[in-house]
């Protein structure tokens, strides 16, 4: 007989993060979503941390996941850890005085083998030194390395500007009367975000400034008359929001004639938060943890309360959903059970974007990915029966996937998408336009 297996979790004889070390060395972070993570990035440069969101976010790093990821593992995975293993084997960073740090939540699918992910294949490149910090609250201690206060507050606003920014530059890039003029008021305003954040007396008063100088200024730039189909992205977070992920799929809407609408980030921390009233009713949880979850619900919200007046008060946008909404939405098809992934959110974001008026929705979703595959393509006939103006189309991303085959089936999204939108009235058509 061979030698027993020892299996040990991942953590097993882990480096853990010192005080020491956060002196002394740089956190490398993975890129998920260039609009937020710059900002996020200099929440964290204030309170300390020598954080670097990494801009390897190219073919080069897939490869490098496909090295040391087996090709099982899930696509995000893959491009997470290609990413800091690209990094590290540049040569840039001293792997003696380099950490590592994850942001996924490390949920109920292939998601929670990130860390193990990471510290396999550091172990295989002869850097077992290097620690990995969870971003995620309660999956690993590391003294070094806390959230205060002040650094929570500023990386929720942070996520709150980078959802408002890209609200408002996917509603009026298409539009612009002058080519490049979206992108260069986004550029200038988050430079006046970012130094907002280094200030320190940022808080609610001064974002409350920022938000409304930037709905204002996008909401009066230029733009044609021109009515172009609006098309709803959803699917796997990552791939979702990452354009090398989805092979820049919002540039491809824009290039084909169509404007691109992605719910915002912040809703997929408050579908967490919202999952825990459903464990309370089936599980026996603590009952506290509904009353935890109605003061953090209302805590988020709070913080972009502001963002969804002004939102409500322009002509071209409109404001955010509630979580709950979503979910009560999503009840007549799901339950609220299905907490793997994105699970039931992933329904209630369609859902939300086809009584919104954006019956178009393309759902991204990692190849074999089972939670999205179940919430988003397994409900796409029950969502066309009951709402039979939905074109729904579900593409799978992966590293071997075809981008031309990608590419058709977007096409045949927005043929028909083109043709509905023909079909309707002139007056239906505007009015459309002046609902956001």
């Amino acid at each position: 007989m061979g030698e027993k297996r020892k299996i040990v979790p991942s953590s097993y004889e882990r480096v853990v993060f010192t005080e020491e070390m956060r002196e002394e060395y740089t956190i490398l972070a993975p890129q998920m979503s260039p609009i937020h993570f710059s900002l996020v990035a200099e929440a964290f440069a204030t309170e300390g941390y020598r954080l670097v969101v990494l801009d390897n976010d190219n073919r080069h790093s897939i490869d490098a996941g496909l090295k040391y990821v087996n090709n099982d593992a899930c696509y995000p995975s893959l491009i997470v850890v290609g990413q800091m293993m690209d990094a590290l084997l540049s040569g840039k960073y001293d792997p003696n005085k380099t950490a590592l740090i994850i942001t996924q939540t490390g949920g109920g699918c292939r998601a929670s083998n990130y860390i193990g992910f990471i510290r396999r294949a550091l172990e295989k490149a002869g850097m077992p030194q290097i620690p990995v910090i969870s971003l995620s609250i309660g999956m690993e201690k590391n003294p070094g390395f806390r959230i205060s206060s002040s650094l929570l507050k500023k990386a929720i606003y942070a996520l709150v500007i980078g959802d408002v920014f890209m609200k408002v530059l996917y509603a009026t890039r298409p539009y612009e009367l002058e080519k490049g003029s979206a992108d260069a008021l986004h550029r200038k305003w988050e430079q006046r975000c970012i130094q907002a954040i280094r200030e320190p007396s940022f808080g609610r008063s001064r974002v409350n400034e920022l938000l409304k100088g930037i709905i204002s200024e996008f909401d009066d730039l230029p733009r044609n008359n021109v009515i172009k189909p609006r098309v709803g992205i959803v699917g796997e977070i990552l791939v979702k929001f990452m354009p090398v992920a989805n092979n820049n799929i919002v540039d491809v809407l824009e290039r084909e004639g169509a404007e691109a609408v992605v719910p915002d980030l912040l809703d997929f921390f408050l579908y967490c938060i919202q999952n825990m009233y459903f464990k309370v009713d089936n599980y026996s949880d603590n009952r506290l943890h509904s009353v935890y979850a109605t003061v953090l619900i209302r805590f988020l919200e709070y913080f972009r309360g502001s963002a969804n007046r002004y939102f409500e008060k322009s002509k071209h946008f409109i404001p955010s959903s509630k979580i709950g909404n979503l979910a009560a939405m999503a009840d007549e098809y799901v339950s609220q059970g299905n907490q793997c992934g994105e699970g039931w959110f992933l329904t209630g974001e369609m859902l939300e974007l086809i009584s919104s008026g954006v019956p178009n929705i393309v759902c991204v979703q990692p190849f074999g990915c089972l939670p999205n595959h179940v919430m988003g393509k397994g409900v796409i006939k029950s969502l066309r029966n009951t709402h039979p103006e939905a074109n729904i189309v579900a593409i799978d991303y992966d590293p071997g996937a075809s981008e031309v085959n990608q590419l058709n089936r977007i096409k045949l999204m927005l043929a028909t998408a083109k043709k509905n939108l023909s079909m309707q009235s002139p007056s239906r058509k505007f009015s459309h336009r002046n609902s956001r």
